[in-house]
């Protein structure tokens, strides 16, 4: 049976609006828990897809992060034009990362990252990464076992030639860490395998702010909103909203 993905999200919650950036690979699926955890206690969240995620994998490869960061751009500047002044930014993994570049371009509330590279592995590995969300998006399809590899080869002909730019951005966002001041908690899981998770620390090292916090998870992994400790961050986050200074 054929399963439905899942889409873009816009919960409206009041005045104050959170934007949550999903990782690489990833979806709004990882962020809808704490999008509607957010919503219940009066904030507004919306979380967009970035091109190419949460649809096939075809379409992913042919991406890059310049197509990823016009999609973070345009719905923080959704949020703007339907009124929303006050704006806080929350991102797990390559979100995280799209969470401090909007630290430093845009004016912000408040910045969560959750399991946020500051280094990436090699392009290879990241390329497993691409051929697992394949898998998973076969098996959502209904692909049969012969389709499903035949998707595994196309791919791997294919190859995505926009990791490089996925290594370049990383490497930017971390030399440019040090021009944030905005408030800022950091969340990381101890039992994340997919980054360094020295990246956390050296975020809350870097950044220039007078209010920030760092936390870790010891017993979730790195998509860390859905873990078993995503109840705990999630009331996490909205303690560290709820100390922003919103006009309303």
């Amino acid at each position: 049976m054929k399963i439905s993905l899942p889409k873009p999200f816009f919960f409206e919650g009041g005045s104050r609006a959170v934007l949550l950036l999903h990782g690489f690979t990833g979806n709004s699926a990882d962020v809808h828990m704490l999008g509607r955890f957010l919503q219940k206690n009066g904030y507004t969240t919306m979380a967009p897809h970035y091109k190419g995620h949460g649809t096939s994998p075809e379409e992913l490869i042919h991406t890059g992060p310049a197509d990823w960061w016009a999609d973070v751009q345009n719905a923080y500047q959704s949020l703007q034009e339907q009124g929303y002044e006050e704006i806080a930014v929350a991102g797990l993994s390559l979100g995280g990362v799209f969470s401090l570049k909007l630290g430093y371009t845009a004016p912000l509330k408040g910045i969560v990252t959750m399991c946020a590279p500051m280094s990436m592995r090699t392009t290879e590995k990241m390329f497993e990464g691409v051929l697992k969300y394949a898998c998973d998006f076969g098996r959502a399809h209904a692909y049969t076992e012969d389709e499903q590899k035949a998707l595994q080869q196309h791919l791997k002909e294919q190859g995505m030639p926009s990791l490089q730019e996925l290594r370049q951005l990383i490497i930017q966002v971390r030399e440019q860490v040090d021009e944030i001041y905005a408030p800022i908690f950091v969340a990381q899981a101890s039992k994340d395998e997919v980054i360094d998770i020295h990246s956390a620390q050296y975020i809350y090292d870097t950044v220039e702010s007078n209010d920030k916090t760092i936390k870790w998870y010891e017993n979730s992994g790195h998509v860390i909103t859905l873990d078993q400790e995503r109840k705990e961050l999630q009331q996490d986050i909205l303690d560290f909203l709820n100390t922003l200074d919103w006009s309303k």
